[in-house]
């Protein structure tokens, strides 16, 4: 059996302000085309199908538009709620959708019941388990589970699986040591971490939740990762999906097909003269691509971002890299806000700001200024 591994697709997603919905839709329509060519008997959306669980409107028409495309192909499609994603409203005409072969995970109630698939070797098993958190599971199996580890193990291990059979299990979690991108939600002290020695029944678990693609522990364990960057921390990496063969029993494959975006996140770093010279940016892709530019001019330029923008196009996000922003210093306030002098609360804005404190001309034209302003009032 061959499936096609994919999972946070983030359909509806913003990347500060801009809409990422023209590149979900290139990428989903590229995602086709690799299916033509490869010629899977499934393909999985391991979670995280929306940005938000409540998507807009062209998001939703975005995965209808997508699924009707495969239910032609006369796939076989497994689907699962993520963390983002509203388990209500991605369960929503599953029954109905079955018979085209669209198959979505229900809210859990307790139980997962295995979708099963017949091969040249036997029987494949594929089995559902949407986000999770500890409380929907003690609904179920009672009040000592506390960890998200134990929560996943009870919901696996209420499964009936045959361990003389081939089973897939498609879910969205955190697998302790796995690698984390800046796109990603993190709960505080990493307590939505499981470890992967719960998956020990699956001959392969497709995982969702983390956006570069990566095996944990062993290579049948297995982020697929997104198909698009959705921040900079993920500007070097290569997007792909993920294809997997189950052969024989104990026999898995795996392999990566690249995907490659309309337009690219990059990030540039230089002085303005350096990046906005002809020679620097023709023959790229940059102007077109998303970029973060980072300047190195010991003084700010003024409407730099408007200014770079006739040359970068998408020009998301700008930063400084100088004496100035690399002075690391710390402000210890002496009181309460209430208890310091207008002086002192600008004097630690300004520093907080600039990340230096004020010279000694501009404290002596502030204390004048300040006391002109508090005299007008009295």
């Amino acid at each position: 059996m061959k499936l096609i591994h994919l999972s946070d697709l983030h359909l509806g997603k913003r990347i500060y302000e801009y809409s990422m919905l023209e590149e979900q839709d290139y990428i989903l329509q590229q995602i086709l085309q690799i299916v033509d060519a490869e010629q899977p008997d499934g393909l999985i959306l391991a979670g995280d199908i929306y940005d938000k669980p409540i998507p807009p409107a062209e998001a939703v028409q975005l995965f209808d538009a997508f699924l009707v495309q495969l239910a032609e192909r006369k796939l076989e499609v497994y689907i699962i709620s993520g963390n983002h994603d509203s388990p209500e409203r991605i369960a929503f005409g599953a029954r109905l959708m079955d018979g085209s072969g669209i198959h979505l995970s229900p809210v859990y109630c307790g139980e997962v019941v295995p979708f099963s698939w017949e091969d040249e070797f036997g029987t494949v098993r594929i089995y559902l388990l949407p986000f999770l958190k500890p409380a929907q599971v003690r609904r179920y199996f009672g009040d000592g589970i506390s960890s998200y580890t134990e929560a996943v193990s009870a919901a696996i291990s209420n499964m009936e699986i045959d361990p003389d059979e081939r089973n897939v299990l498609v879910t969205h979690q955190f697998v302790t040591g796995a690698a984390r991108t800046e796109s990603e939600e993190i709960l505080v002290g990493g307590s939505e971490n499981i470890d992967a020695s719960v998956f020990a029944p699956f001959d392969y678990v497709a995982l969702g939740h983390l956006h570069a693609p990566q095996q944990c522990g062993a290579q049948h364990i297995r982020y697929c990762g997104t198909p698009l960057k959705y921040s900079f921390s993920e500007a070097k990496d290569q997007k792909s999906l993920t294809v997997v063969e189950l052969l024989e029993k104990g026999r898995v494959v795996c392999r990566t097909v690249a995907l490659i975006p309309k337009h690219d996140l990059v990030e540039l770093r230089g002085s303005y003269a350096e990046l906005t010279r002809k020679a620097f940016y023709e023959n790229t892709s940059w102007q077109e691509d998303y970029t973060h530019v980072t300047l190195t001019d010991e003084e700010d330029i003024p409407d730099a971002m408007g200014k770079l923008r006739t040359i970068y196009h998408r020009l998301m996000k700008l930063d400084y890299d100088n004496r100035r922003t690399r002075t690391n210093q710390e402000i210890h306030g002496a009181a309460a806000p209430e208890a310091k002098s207008p002086l002192e609360l600008f004097a630690e804005f300004y520093a907080l700001q600039n990340n230096q404190p004020l010279s000694d001309a501009q404290t002596a034209y502030l204390t004048e200024l300040i006391a002109h302003t508090w005299e007008g009032e009295a």
